[in-house]
């Protein structure tokens, strides 16, 4: 099968959390014997080995527009931040950002796709991942008919895109003003967002959960486990309450237990120990080192039945011993109290702390089969399997 992928960002260094899961994704479809041409919505056109890159028709304008996008969103924390109640309906520089991007970036795509299409007639579907789908209206449906092909849609931030979960403060409005039904089918990371997807225009949806690639995110030797609880995530939103309950309070009550974090915006951590960023690489070893890894996930995941976030499969894949915040679905993936720890308060994470940390064998046991569990169903692999399974539904 070959596709043709339209992606939020190949770039690594873009501030789009889901770029390293497209990567593995990608990966997967290749491993799998599909041919991937990959072009990016935002940054550069990275090569890799497992996909060709075409150019990003674009990227001035892309880039000129994020540098504009941040000096108004600083301007604005720096007076008042932004209410979630306020996030809910498209405001007035949505609009006009929205209007601008159909009127002067959705010619270039659809001109780009078509150059690309031509060039190479046998491509036997498009994908795009994650892209603002209000920006790109009337591109799909003109796409489809003139050449005949099928045109899906990957959201994998459901149901924190949808407008009634309000988005992120940092995030697009990416569905107002869109027109669902010029896809072919819709696909989310999310099993009860599938409803939502209905109700805004889509015909067909579908989900496909996020995964761990098990060569990327393999357990590797790190001498001692030093760290004794790890978080790692950026930002409160939507998680506030979490993060208080298992880092804030558990590290000022547990003296002489080390709780280390690795990421941004995240508030008062109490007495956790603040690791230093380095590189996206640089987290198997944090996470190796440590002897118990949180898992907090944001409401909007937590609370829409298995909205799957990457945190899970890629702790799972390292072996880690996860404790998480109650997700709604997490059995989906994993077995609670034999492949995780589920804590429901601030009282039950320091006494399950506590215990993990005293039992070396139990806690190893409960990294060893959220491993074997990914292994065997959670792979990006299976994943791309599921895709492609999918898609060719529609060929």
């Amino acid at each position: 099968m070959k596709l043709l992928v339209v992606v939020s960002s190949l770039d690594l260094r873009q501030p789009f959390s889901a770029t390293p899961a497209w990567w593995q994704l990608l990966k997967g479809l290749y491993e799998l014997g599909a041919e991937v041409i990959a072009t990016p919505y935002q940054g550069a056109p990275v090569e890799s080995l497992w996909w060709r890159a075409e150019a990003n028709p674009a990227r001035w304008q892309g880039d000129a527009f994020k540098s504009l996008r941040g000096l108004a969103r600083a301007l604005l924390s720096a007076r008042s931040a932004e209410k979630a109640s306020d996030r809910a309906v498209e405001s007035i520089a949505d609009k006009a950002v929205r209007q601008a991007a159909n009127t002067l970036i959705a010619p270039l795509w659809r001109r780009h796709l078509e150059k690309i299409l031509i060039r190479e007639s046998d491509v036997d579907a498009i994908l795009i991942l994650t892209v603002p789908l209000n920006h790109l209206r009337g591109v799909p449906r003109y796409i489809s008919r003139k050449f005949d092909i099928p045109i899906f849609y990957f959201d994998g931030d459901a149901p924190a895109s949808l407008p009634n979960m309000h988005g992120f403060a940092s995030g697009f409005r990416i569905y107002q003003g869109a027109d669902l039904s010029e896809y072919t089918a819709f696909i989310s990371n999310s099993s009860g967002g599938g409803a939502m997807l209905r109700q805004l225009g889509a015909e067909r949806v579908h989900t496909v959960w996020y995964g761990a690639d098990p060569d990327v995110f393999a357990p590797v030797s790190v001498g001692a486990q030093d760290i004794d609880v790890l978080f790692y995530g950026h930002g409160r939103e939507y998680r506030s309450e979490w993060i208080d309950q298992m880092i804030t309070a558990p590290s000022k009550a547990l003296s002489g237990t080390r709780f280390a974090v690795r990421g941004a915006n995240l508030g008062n951590l109490g007495a956790a120990e603040q690791l230093p960023y380095l590189s996206f690489s640089k987290l198997r070893e944090y996470v190796c080192r440590s002897k118990v890894n949180l898992c907090i996930t944001r409401g909007a995941h937590a609370s829409v039945h298995a909205s799957s976030s990457s945190r899970p499969f890629e702790l799972g894949a390292l072996g880690a011993c996860i404790v998480a915040n109650p997700y709604l679905g997490i059995e989906e993936w994993f077995e609670p109290e034999v492949e995780l720890i589920v804590v429901n308060s601030a009282a039950e994470a320091i006494e399950r702390y506590q215990h993990l940390l005293g039992n070396d064998k139990e806690r190893l046991a409960i990294g060893r089969a959220a491993r074997q569990r990914v292994l065997k169903q959670h792979t990006f692999r299976h994943r791309a399997a599921e895709l492609l399974d999918l898609i060719q539904q529609y060929i």
